[in-house]
């Protein structure tokens, strides 16, 4: 079986950050209340809350992040064989947002991938390029993950009556993307020793629901366009983080004293916190973002693999876990620093 790498990543945040305050101000949801029980202190928007004014497209800034884990990897654009994105907000119905990332990067004759997913979207992607790789016919792949949440803001209403339901996501999501090089070829990086890729919500409601309703959205009976079901989801995702952790050590013979760093689901600052006491983690080996970035979906997973590929050493090994809510889905993946020096 062919030796897969990540060879580079790179991530992009659109700033400035947002606090609280600004929250509070624009959205009706009390600071205080974001502070003790969501805990996410700042996040990352394309939109300037101000004027309303969307200044980048999901495809900007993953083709900004792509740039920066290009250029980690020392592989150019013409280099990459296949694309992958995972998003849940892709920038249209159509064209695809992966070809529109395409076309910023100058990559064309290639084959591409959009998933459409939620938190767990990221690692699907990379499992699907891991995948590809695998087959020997393809060298050097390119995986993307981000979200933009501007379709679903309209600075001009009033949030004060919003269900609850709907309001927490402005206190939970920000903007992110990120990027991933991984290749056959041999040289430095993070080789991906195992990947996990399962839904388990059957006969099981969805803990997360985005309605891209269109002009359905301006009729007096339209569908929420966002519903979080926040209780379910402090119910079953520490659960089945738990459960997809003990998969992965089984999957590659080890136990939690053997693992390097662990990458954890990442929906909020205090859920995280629950979910890493939960998981009966070291905190010192766990790498924790969302409190600061705010989450944004499938950029995340790139975010903590980001800072990962600053920490590994050869021969250390990292577990990553993303569970997405929206229909109970399990994605893991296993990482160990290897080096050509």
């Amino acid at each position: 079986m062919q030796s897969v790498k990540i060879i580079g990543v790179g991530t992009h945040l659109p700033g400035p950050a947002i606090d609280n305050q600004k929250i509070q101000e624009k959205f009706s949801v009390n600071a205080e209340w974001v502070d003790l029980v969501i805990g996410n202190r700042h996040r990352y928007l394309v939109m300037d809350l101000d004027t309303g004014k969307v200044n980048s497209s999901l495809a900007d800034i993953c083709a900004l992040a792509a740039f920066n884990a290009l250029d980690k990897a020392e592989v150019d654009a013409d280099d990459i064989d296949f694309v992958v994105l995972g998003t849940a907000t892709p920038d249209h119905l159509m064209p695809a947002t992966v070809n529109l990332i395409c076309e910023k990067l100058g990559i064309n004759g290639v084959p591409t991938y959009q998933l459409q997913s939620g938190c767990a979207g990221a690692l699907q992607a990379l499992d699907i390029a891991t995948a590809l790789l695998r087959t020997g016919q393809h060298r050097t792949g390119l995986v993307l993950g981000g979200d933009v949440c501007a379709k679903y803001i309209d600075i001009e209403r009033d949030f004060s009556g919003l269900a609850s339901t709907e309001l927490v996501n402005y206190a939970l999501f920000g903007d992110g993307a990120g990027a991933a090089v991984l290749t056959t070829e041999d040289g430095s990086g993070m080789e991906i020793l195992h990947t996990l890729n399962r839904c388990e919500g059957l006969n099981r409601e969805p803990g997360q629901e985005l309605n891209w309703l269109g002009s359905c959205l301006t009729s007096p009976d339209a569908v929420q366009p966002l519903k979080e079901e926040y209780k379910a989801i402090e119910e079953h995702v520490p659960v089945m983080a738990r459960d997809t952790l003990a998969e992965l050590l089984g999957k590659v013979g080890m136990d939690i004293g053997e693992i390097g760093y662990f990458m954890t689901p990442q929906l909020a600052g205090i859920m995280t916190e629950k979910i890493i006491e939960f998981m009966e983690l070291p905190l010192d080996k766990t790498l924790n973002c969302v409190a600061d970035t705010g989450n944004n979906g499938n950029g995340l997973p790139f975010l903590q693999l980001n800072m990962l590929q600053d920490l590994i050493q050869p021969g250390q090994v990292a577990l990553g876990v993303a569970i997405e809510s929206s229909k109970w889905i399990k994605g893991g993946i296993v990482l160990r620093g290897v080096s050509t020096n």
